[in-house]
């Protein structure tokens, strides 16, 4: 009885760790073109993208202790 909510927990907070893992992802995507095609780019852009870039791999490493797996479609 107790463990069916904590398996219905693990999957909701699966389902957002997902979310944000892809969120993160296009985020971190994006940041790192810009960084890429910009002449000069300031400091704190690219700070701003090695934080998006940390918290993409830190996400990724949970989701990989976890076992998560994308399911196709």
């Amino acid at each position: 009885m107790f463990f069916r909510k904590k398996k219905w927990l693990r999957k909701e907070f699966d389902k957002k760790l997902m979310e944000q893992l892809t969120a993160l992802k296009t985020q971190w995507n994006n940041q790192k073109t810009l960084v890429e095609r910009s002449f000069d780019p300031s400091e704190e852009f690219i700070t701003e993208a090695k934080i998006t870039e940390a918290k993409y791999f830190f996400l990724f490493k949970e989701a990989k202790h976890r076992n998560i797996r994308i399911k196709s479609k």
